[in-house]
């Protein structure tokens, strides 16, 4: 990785702001997968299915999850973590996971939520979350990654 000096003698590394957004964001998905597995902060947590619509645990007391959800969580956070190592990696992390999202929130508006298709399981709450973090992801993938055009 090749470093830049500023003006100012600051030393940048190119890259570093979608890097570094892409390791928060799979850090979030790490803590969030976690505290998926803690009772009180999961209420209902004895409701807690492998998968299905029937799992009645809900994050926070507003989204509901299974175990299948939390582990989801865990594994968007450990690519986030592992592809914030280069501005290529960070930026594939945050838009493709960006459209993974929005395609969730596009089959959780679309399924009965109490058919056995909600496998995930899905409420309201997490479709509405789906859409921004969907959104989110992409936009900071876009707007933080390195443009690739030298700046002289």
């Amino acid at each position: 990785m090749s470093e830049r000096t500023s003006n100012q003698g600051v030393t940048r590394l190119p890259g570093r702001p979608v890097r570094l957004a892409a390791l928060v964001v799979g850090i979030v998905f790490l803590l969030v997968g976690v505290l998926g597995f803690i009772p009180g902060v999961t209420t209902q947590y004895g409701e807690m299915q492998f998968a299905g619509h029937d799992s009645g645990a809900l994050l926070l007391g507003l989204f509901q999850v299974s175990i299948l959800h939390n582990v989801v969580h865990l594994l968007f956070g450990v690519a986030g973590v592992a592809m914030a190592r280069s501005a290529k990696l960070a930026k594939a992390y945050l838009i493709g996971g960006g459209v993974i999202y929005l395609l969730l929130w596009l089959y959780g508006l679309i399924i009965d939520l109490e058919s056995a298709a909600n496998f995930v399981p899905l409420n309201s709450a997490d479709n509405w979350l789906h859409l921004g973090l969907g959104l989110g992801m992409i936009a900071l993938g876009f707007v933080l990654a390195p443009s690739g055009r030298s700046k002289r």
